[in-house]
């Protein structure tokens, strides 16, 4: 179920736009509310022509570092009728797929939710969302059933809303989208008001950066896939996909919590993936979360570890959300001298052992 970009794009384009050519027609009155929005059914079309144009050029405008939105717009020409805009929801979707696809690795793009940056995959399953979304609202006021292909759904649940439990017990994927954007209702689960999709998190470590690895690229590294990244060497290694098939389960158990799993550890230099370092869940009653990593052999040696793990410690300790974290904790085995290296080097002190592990902490106010 990876979300792979501008394939993505490609499937629910020819979905939605096939739905919407066919309501595209003297029949059907385009200037009326769309769903629950204010918008009319042409402003919403117009709307996601808009997001899809926003999206290729914050990528190709390589926003990240400015911090905001390219000061251009789309404005659709007067007196665009309802086939005309479809045919443009058609050719912006195939503008976004053409520059997701030909963005070089470690390119991102500046947008708000929810740490101001994305890469092309994630204004891939944004533009998408949009699409499918609208489609939606715009086909309920003309009361016209729609719903896109469940695997298509299942992907981008897993890719933009990791804190969603996924659908179980015979629910529907498309229904759990529905719900988790405020359009539906959902047994067990209180209505949505307000909502927001999750980019994963990139936290910069000096020669190599910090990629949360969502659940979609977690269960596609569990299965013997790459997760979407370039692998060094011959890499992931056993850890990484270990690391990784926790992080799946804990996704469908509906127990995995963003910013607190796993994370690729990318090379700077070439974006090659050269291991991955994480956490073993959400901190525990006594406010201390617990550390792992593993790098491809080729990558040892090098300082990566350290300074990934002292800029992820960092994080979890300076985060202004944070507040009840007491500290991180690193186990070991007794005789791994050298990751006994990396954790003092990242500003951890050995405490009691356990068993036949060693114990390294850093507390919050060390």
């Amino acid at each position: 179920m990876l979300f792979n970009g501008g394939e993505r794009i490609d499937e629910a384009t020819a979905h939605a736009v096939a739905a919407l050519r066919a309501v595209a027609t003297a029949d059907y009155d385009w200037t009326v509310p769309a769903g629950d929005l204010e918008w009319s059914c042409l402003d919403t079309a117009e709307h996601i022509a808009g997001d899809f144009t926003a999206y290729a050029t914050q990528l190709t405008g390589r926003t990240a570092a400015i911090g905001g939105y390219v000061p251009v717009d789309m404005r659709l020409e007067d007196d665009t009728d309802a086939d005309g805009v479809v045919r443009v929801v058609e050719a912006t979707a195939g503008l976004l797929a053409a520059v997701v696809r030909t963005t070089p690795r470690g390119v991102r793009g500046w947008h708000p939710y929810p740490y101001g940056t994305a890469d092309a995959t994630g204004f891939a399953a944004m533009g998408v969302a949009e699409l499918l979304l609208h489609t939606y609202d715009v086909l309920r006021a003309f009361d016209v059933a729609y719903e896109p292909p469940a695997e298509l759904c299942e992907a981008l649940l897993s890719r933009l809303f990791p804190n969603v439990p996924p659908a179980h017990d015979g629910e529907d994927h498309w229904r759990v989208l529905l719900w988790a954007t405020g359009r539906g209702t959902r047994d067990g689960h209180a209505r949505l008001d307000r909502w927001r999709w999750h980019n994963p998190l990139l936290l910069p470590a000096g020669p190599v950066d910090l990629v949360e690895v969502s659940p979609d690229a977690a269960a596609d590294i569990a299965a013997g896939g790459t997760g979407g990244f370039d692998w060094a060497d011959d890499g992931p290694g056993a850890g990484t996909r270990g690391a990784a098939g926790r992080t799946a389960k804990a996704y469908a158990a509906g127990t995995h919590r963003p910013e607190w799993g796993m994370f690729a550890v990318v090379r700077t230099e070439d974006q090659r993936a050269v291991g991955a370092m994480g956490f073993h869940g959400v901190p525990g009653e006594d406010g201390w979360a617990e550390v792992g990593y593993s790098l491809v052999p080729a990558a040892r040696g090098n300082g990566y570890a350290t300074r990934a793990l002292g800029a992820l410690t960092d994080w979890a300790l300076a985060h202004p959300d944070h507040g009840d974290v007491q500290g991180v904790r690193g186990l070991s085995d007794v005789g791994n001298t050298a990751s006994h290296s990396v954790l003092t080097r990242a500003g951890f002190t050995r405490a009691a052992d356990r068993d036949d592990e060693a114990v390294f902490e850093r507390p919050r106010d060390a």
